[in-house]
Order: C-alpha cells, then structure tokens, then sequence
C-alpha cells in the first residue's frame, strides 16, 4: 500500500509509464498529479505534509528492545517518547483519511525474546500500562514458540472484548495477558503493539510467574487433537 512518503517514487514511476506511451510530462507535472491523487491542491502543500511527518522521524531504541515495523520503517515510529521518561512510543505517521480500504492497514510493535529455559512448565504473566490516541487497536502480546518456530501459545488481546485491545483515545490503564509456557518450549516473544493508526504509548512492563491458579489467556498455537472434521459452522 503506498502512502505519501512514497509521493516521489510515484511520480518517477508515472512518468516512466507515460515515456513508454511516448507521451512526455515533466517531473514536476507528474509530483503535482501524485500530490492530486491523494486529495491535496498542489505538490508544495503535499511536500509540506511529507516533511512535517519525516522530521525527527527516527526514535532511539530502548536498550535490549526490537522494534518491527511491517510497513519497513515507512509508516511508524517505534522507541522511546522524547518526551515521556520511562514510555514506549509507537506511532503511525499517516493519515487515516488518506489511507485504503479498511483492512490494508499496517502494525508495529516493540518486543523482546528471551530463552524459554528458565519457564518451561510454569505460568507466566506480563503486564504492562498502555495510554493510546486516534488508535486503531493497540494491546501487549505474548507468544511461545517451539525449537522450530513453531507456535505454541499465543495471545495479542484482539479478541477479548473490553479487557483486550484499546481503540481511540484512552488515558493510562493496564493490560495483561497470562500463558503457559510448555516444557518443550523454547522462546517466548512479547510486546506492545499498535495496529492501524494512532499512537500507543507503555509503560511499566512486568513479566512474572503466575500463581498455577491464575486462569490463562493466552490460547494455545496448534489443537490438542483433529477437530471439526465435518466443518461445521462456527458457534
């Protein structure tokens, strides 16, 4: 999905397109037509647009943190808020009026792996407190995987109503997601997430052995034996 970071490339590929139909339009024709393309008057309003969303673009990764960006650093800033002591930040640099059809939106998150080893048959909890603006949904997550890469657990709280993900504007509340860790695991993955739009910000990870009573959250990667052969609707 292009964007309006990509307004440049567009034009050099639309002009490209057009030599080859041995039609010839400038550089500069071809920017204005981009810039029309995503509903702004002229290329000097969308070049504004485009410097105001890359400036200061890049934050600095907290020590020991990944941050992953499906958009390939395009559309999101991961690491931490400049202006927050001790906060997460992922934000997402586009417009939700100027993106595609719903369902194309990108994610990114901010993680740690770590061996499974020390967890194996105990039950973990991580915790984090997440303030969220204009997000489409952001949540922590947590996965547990197998020598192979298998999945065997995993949660991102997508689908669990009021205590899973947030969306729009939230002030400070906390999240927290209880798995199983097999004794065959052999890393665990965990996170903040934003999907979509808006911004996310964390706070105060934890991450520690739960009581064996805690119920867990985190659903198993693979079924414990075949089901629903027959495909059976969905209850």
């Amino acid at each position: 999905m292009h964007s309006f970071l990509d307004a440049k490339t567009m034009a050099k590929t639309l002009r490209q397109t057009l030599a080859e139909k041995n039609v010839e339009v400038s550089h500069g024709e071809c920017l204005e037509i981009v810039a029309r393309q995503f509903g702004y008057a002229n290329w000097n309003v969308l070049a504004a647009k485009i410097g105001n969303a890359t400036s200061g673009e890049s934050l600095l990764l907290p020590a020991d943190w990944i941050g992953l960006d499906q958009s390939q650093g395009r559309h999101y800033r991961i690491g931490l808020d400049p202006d927050e002591p001790g906060v997460a930040l992922i934000e997402c640099r586009l417009d939700p009026a100027k993106a595609a059809a719903p369902g194309e939106e990108d994610f990114a998150t901010l993680m740690q792996s770590i061996r499974a080893e020390p967890y194996k048959d105990a039950r973990i909890a991580v915790r984090a407190d997440l303030r969220t603006v204009d997000a489409t949904a952001a949540s922590i997550w947590i996965r547990v995987d197998d020598a192979s890469g298998g999945v065997l657990m995993f949660d991102n709280m997508l689908d669990h109503g009021e205590r899973g993900a947030l969306h729009g504007t939230t002030d400070w509340c906390e999240r927290r997601i209880v798995s199983d860790v097999p004794a065959f695991a052999a890393s665990i993955h965990f996170g903040v997430l934003l999907h979509g739009f808006g911004s996310v910000r964390a706070r105060g990870f934890a991450f520690e052995v739960a009581a064996e009573d805690t119920q867990p959250t985190a659903e198993p990667g693979h079924l414990d034996r075949p089901s629903n052969l027959n495909f059976t609707a969905s209850r």
